[in-house]
């Protein structure tokens, strides 16, 4: 017999009243306020969520990303080599392995749709913390509020796409012996002179002597803040109000991976520096023996998926002569003879099961997934991309598929000349 509606509902009502009472065990938070949740991976500011990880002495990455940025639309999910501005940053945070939980605080429905494809957390901000006049102090206040557990807030900004896991697994560790707030600096050097605000001053240097102006060499320069994290403990930030107080320490960033983002033109100065200074993902190439290359659906008229042709025939005869075998999968019907002899390389066409059929291939080789690089271009790709050593989505596949990618293969149109060029990236 189907279950009537009233007693759907004196179920889901008896669902809901176990769920508050599992969250009134919680602490409350320092201002004494009672939480209330449920099995959701958001947290609402006044409203239903709580953390899974719901023990005292918490650490957790914190990314504030509000929808209403003013210098770029939508800046924190805007793509930036391929890959949403804050993924960089969550794929740092979660390869760093010294947080219990990563999160994003935002009041965007479209930021949370991302920030979730990323499997990073949700907590969505109360109007109140999403002005234009709302601090990073008052935003993770209230965050803090909603979860008495966490004991460390490494407060990461979306805009330091550089950030590398190594840097986060150092700053925890002093955080570990006894620190109240450790931030980053970075090295620069730069003279800096008096502003002349009304007529009638004068400028003069505030950091050195015009006549004995230091070489660049002879002058270790001046640490100054750059923006990309704030480890602080949850004290500090609710009774100081202030994410630098109490015992402090700093970490000097590498110049490099020193990036911020505000403003368009930071944009493809961001995107070099992180195409070549970037993080990832943990790659490992010391036992690389074969490069898997999934063509896809392409029929000639969608540009979104790679050509055959495109594929260079001497990228292929560079990595055989380097003991790497090279596979190329197509769903179409009929290979050009003429062009596979020319590429000199095993070309496959899809079965229907395309596991089954890498799985036997792999196995008649004697290979392991340790042992291969795979682009792929496809949402069936994305077991195949978490698997390999290392992998490589096509741009303009979902987000579930560049998520589970180390690079992005961009591919550019040369109108002029007719064919395909590619960055990675």
């Amino acid at each position: 017999m189907a279950e009537s509606e009233s007693s759907k509902n004196l179920t889901k009502r008896k669902g809901e009243n176990r769920d508050q009472a599992e969250v009134k065990k919680l602490k409350t938070s320092s201002s004494g306020e009672e939480l209330e949740g449920s099995g959701d991976n958001s947290v609402r500011a006044g409203g239903p969520g709580v953390n899974d990880e719901n023990y005292a002495g918490a650490k957790v990455a914190l990314i504030l990303a509000r929808g209403g940025s003013k210098g770029i639309r939508l800046k924190n999910i805007k793509e930036l080599a391929g890959v949403p501005l804050i993924g960089w940053v969550l794929r740092a945070a979660k390869e760093s392995g010294v947080f219990n939980s990563v999160w994003i605080s935002t009041d965007h429905d479209e930021i949370e749709k991302v920030a979730k494809i990323w499997d990073a957390k949700v907590h969505r901000r109360s109007p109140e913390v999403s002005k234009d006049t709302s601090t990073s102090v008052e935003t993770i206040q209230e965050f803090l509020k909603f979860h008495p557990e966490v004991k460390i807030v490494g407060h990461i900004q979306a805009t330091s796409p550089c950030l590398h896991p190594y840097v986060l697994q150092e700053v925890m560790k002093k955080m570990d012996q006894g620190y109240d707030s450790v931030f980053s600096v970075e090295r620069r050097h730069l003279f800096l002179w008096k502003e002349v605000e009304n007529e009638g001053e004068k400028t003069e240097p505030k950091n050195f002597v015009p006549s004995k102006r230091p070489r660049r060499q002879d002058w270790k320069g001046e640490l100054c803040e750059n923006g990309s994290f704030y480890f602080t403990k949850r004290e500090i930030i609710m009774t100081r109000g202030s994410l630098q107080s109490g015992k402090l320490a700093y970490y000097e960033m590498k110049p490099e991976h020193s990036v911020d983002i505000d403003e368009d033109i930071d944009w493809p100065i961001a995107e070099q520096r992180i195409m070549r200074y970037g993080y990832f993902g943990n790659i490992q190439l010391d036992d690389l023996k074969l490069l898997v290359y999934n063509i896809g659906d392409d029929d000639g008229k969608d540009t979104c998926f790679p050509q055959l042709s495109d594929v260079d025939s001497d990228s292929i005869d560079h990595l055989q002569k380097k003991g790497i075998k090279v596979l190329l999968i197509l769903n179409r019907h009929k290979i050009d003879d003429i062009l596979a002899k020319n590429l000199k390389c095993e070309i496959k066409k899809k079965d229907s099961d395309k596991k089954a059929f890498l799985e036997k291939w792999l196995k008649e080789k004697n290979l392991s997934w340790k042992q291969v690089a795979y682009i792929g271009c496809e949402d069936s790709d994305e077991e195949f991309l978490k698997s390999a050593a290392v992998s490589c989505a096509i741009e303009g596949v979902s987000q579930k598929v560049i998520k589970c990618a180390n690079f992005v293969y961009r591919r550019e149109r040369e109108p002029s000349r007719g064919h395909h060029h590619c960055n990675s990236s």
